[in-house]
């Protein structure tokens, strides 16, 4: 009889988030959803009156904020409640009517921007100094001004936003297939025991010291993809397509522009990344050679990847250890800093364990008014700490945004989203190999380290790389079949683990399980976010008090500036490829000591 994860009803409380801190029923979430509408439907009666006065104009922004706060509240409830059992028909359906609901709302007030943008800005700043209230737009007006030329008018915004839900199915296809429909074989594991392979144990999977383990799971979870290729390739394909006709109907001269331009970020950010890698890909060639020799192979290939290189030190570390661990190494922020990750530890921020229909993964996300929400798979490796440490990076990100800035300026642009997170990792990092000299615990660590670099930078970059390549043949009119996205798939893997490593021929499936490739250009920003945050961190360490009160200030920004600019509040400047070669660069000593150790 093979191990099977507990239904989501035998779950301990304690382990579970509590969502009930958003709603305490149904009722009330429906209440919420229903207030929204109504107020929706006041701002609508505004259109033609809106531009008239600046009283009119505050209270339908007014109107509007306040929709869009219960609306992005009740959206929370319905997606927590849904992912933590993608099998509870009432979860999706609640989740499905608020998507709708988003949706619907969005097409009706889709009018906003626009006819804003048709006011004169000298009369909008004299309307400012009338009306006090319309102040706190002004940095909003700004943005708005600057994407003038990829606004609509008010009837084919109103058209684009009803098209919001179907521009999700792809989405959603993938999620409901990764999540609730796939089923992968069982294997026999190191202890003779059947277990089944799922996302949340795959990784788990390939850390083993069982070689056997690795091929077989490797292999298993690969073939059970190319099963579904077609489908998966016609998902994606259909993302693809989609994110091209809001780019052309936006008049984007690509994908790219338009998805980083969402973020006030250019183009040449994503290419100094690429670029940059690629200047420096022997630094993973060097490192795949160092993996083959520390395990002894005369082949290293692909399902050998995530096991430690440095043998008979991996342990497992309980959930409460690694909340202590995370405690202590974070102490470098400061007494407020640690209560408040405290405080998502004993007030149920987290759910922790793996059950049965839950969704794959980690991830952090806000609720403004209330606290963060964290979801863990969580399984007692040392990934699972780090992992620990960089969702609580993103949930204080979310809770000092949330707490220093209105509803409107609240939510942080995607391009520093992994900054917060991954300083967290950066900072335990250093903690943990502070706390040794013994050379094998070290080298373990600076594996782990290592695997930071290869999984966060050159990896989510070859992602990167990937889906610009892909959306670039798309818009050429190149079709996304299963076999071109399998081809492009894999030269772009030999071409980042060069010649040290056998590329199996199972590898080139690996697109197929990647969630963030429905994300819109999100990968890129793992990697400048992980380059940013090995500055931050070093500096913290390295000046104190007055780094930290930067970098709050920084995580305090929400969206109230461009993100570049609010980095360097920080003390990073994105614009340049130079924290990205300073990131690199650390890699290449971190190897060097490397080297040394295992010598």
């Amino acid at each position: 009889m093979a191990k099977e994860l507990p239904n989501r009803s035998d779950v301990r409380k304690e382990d579970t988030w509590a969502i009930e801190d958003m709603y305490g029923s149904l009722e009330a979430w429906e209440a919420d959803i229903q207030r929204a509408l109504d107020l929706a439907e006041q701002a609508k009666s505004k259109e033609h009156s809106m531009t008239d006065c600046a009283k009119e104009l505050y209270e339908v922004l007014e109107l509007y904020q306040e929709c869009q706060k219960l609306l992005y509240l009740a959206a929370n409830y319905a997606n927590r409640a849904a992912d933590v059992d993608t099998r509870n028909m009432e979860n999706q359906a609640n989740q499905q009517r608020v998507t709708g609901t988003l949706v619907d709302v969005a097409s009706s007030l889709a009018f906003l921007e626009p006819k804003i943008l048709e006011i004169p800005e000298e009369t909008l700043d004299g309307w400012m100094e009338e009306e006090p209230g319309l102040l706190e737009y002004r940095i909003w007006f700004q943005e708005l001004r600057r994407r003038k030329e990829h606004t609509l008018s008010p009837q084919l915004e109103g058209l684009l936003a009803s098209a919001g839900e179907i521009q999700q199915t792809p989405g959603k296809i993938f999620s409901m297939f990764q999540n609730a429909d796939v089923e992968f074989p069982e294997i026999t594991d190191e202890t003779g025991e059947q277990v089944r392979i799922t996302s949340g144990r795959y990784i788990s999977m390939q850390c083993s010291g069982d070689r056997r383990v690795r091929k077989e799971s490797f292999q298993k979870l690969y073939h059970t993809y190319q099963q579904f290729e077609n489908t998966l390739a016609a998902a994606y394909s259909g993302q693809v397509k989609q994110l091209i006709f809001e780019a052309r109907a936006r008049k984007y001269e690509s994908t790219l522009e338009a998805a980083v331009d969402a973020n006030n970020v250019s183009p040449k950010v994503y290419e100094n990344l690429v670029k940059t890698i690629q200047e420096n890909m022997e630094h993973m060639h060097r490192y795949t050679r160092l993996r083959k020799k520390c395990l002894g192979l005369e082949e290293l290939h692909m399902y050998d990847v995530y096991v430690p290189i440095v043998q008979d030190v991996d342990r497992k570390i309980s959930y409460e250890e690694a909340k202590e661990t995370v405690l202590e190494a974070l102490r470098p922020l400061g007494e407020g800093y640690v209560n408040l990750i405290k405080k998502g530890f004993t007030h149920r921020w987290i759910d922790v364990y793996e059950n049965q229909g839950k969704r794959s993964g980690a991830y952090a996300a806000g609720a403004y008014g209330v606290h963060p929400f964290v979801l863990l798979n969580y399984d007692e490796k040392l990934d699972d700490m780090f992992t620990l440490a960089h969702e609580m990076g993103h949930a204080l990100h979310f809770y000092f945004s949330n707490e220093n800035q209105s509803f409107l300026y609240s939510q942080y642009k995607i391009f520093v989203a992994e900054v917060a997170s991954t300083c967290n990792e950066v900072l335990l990092m250093e903690y943990l190999l502070g706390k040794t000299q013994d050379k094998k615990e070290r080298a373990y660590l600076i594996n782990h380290f290592l695997e930071s670099f290869r999984t966060t930078v050159y990896r989510q970059t070859m992602f990167a790389e990937y889906e610009k390549v892909t959306n670039e043949m798309a818009e050429a009119g190149k079709s996304l079949t299963a076999e071109v996205l399998k081809q492009t798939y894999y030269d772009l893997n030999c071409k980042y683990y060069g010649p040290d490593m056998v590329s199996d021929e199972e590898i080139a499936w690996e697109w197929c399980r990647i969630p963030h490739f429905y994300y819109n250009f999100y990968v890129y920003q793992y990697a400048t976010g992980f380059s940013a945050a090995v500055a931050i961190a070093r500096r913290i360490l390295k000046e104190g008090q007055p780094a930290v009160e930067d970098y709050l200030r920084f995580l305090s920004g929400g969206c109230s500036d461009s993100p570049v600019e609010l980095l360097k509040i920080a003390g990073v400047d994105m614009s340049t490829k130079a924290p990205i070669q300073a990131a690199l660069d650390v890699f290449g000593e971190l190897l060097d000591e490397m080297e040394t150790l295992v010598s």
